[in-house]
């Protein structure tokens, strides 16, 4: 079965926001497996920090149909599409990897960009798998991390509460 590993990122109600998404998510996909909660300053605007985690799922879906489920919940936890740019949200879900696709499919290109420019993605991925490899650069995603240059990008593991 094809592993979806997705990004989440909130800084409305964020810790509210990162339990409902996560139950939704499981809901639809199954139990997963998640990352520690990261915090990190908001990147491109000023704003609240961030809670940031990576999760992992077994889904036999379709891409268009996990992309569908995403974005149902993200809507159903009040997040609009109408700004540009960086900007607060109460949740943000993106795939970084689904199976072993690679390349542009519906507009996702896959590895995501984000997983070697963005601490808050590259840390919590180097946790949760960190012999994986990046199907691009062929490193493992803790060997990424170790080598992370840049490091003015502020992250912090917090103790989450999920009850």
């Amino acid at each position: 079965m094809p592993e979806l590993v997705l990004s989440l990122g909130s800084n409305i109600d964020a810790a509210q926001n990162i339990r409902l998404a996560v139950h939704q998510l499981e809901l639809r996909f199954g139990e997963g497996v998640r990352s520690s909660v990261f915090q990190s300053a908001a990147v491109g605007f000023e704003g609240e920090d961030f809670l940031n985690l990576v999760a992992v799922f077994e889904c036999e879906d379709s891409l268009n149909n996990i992309c569908t489920t995403i974005k149902q919940i993200e809507t159903g936890l009040g997040r609009t599409r109408n700004s540009k740019g960086f900007s607060p949200r109460p949740i943000d879900i993106d795939v970084l990897l689904f199976g072993e696709q690679s390349g542009d499919d519906r507009g996702i290109k896959l590895p995501r960009d984000e997983i070697t420019r963005y601490a808050f993605v590259l840390q919590p991925l180097a946790e949760l798998l960190p012999d994986k490899t990046h199907p691009i650069t062929k490193q493992s995603y803790s060997a990424m991390w170790n080598c992370f240059e840049d490091k003015s990008q502020r992250l912090e593991a917090i103790k989450f509460d999920w009850g």
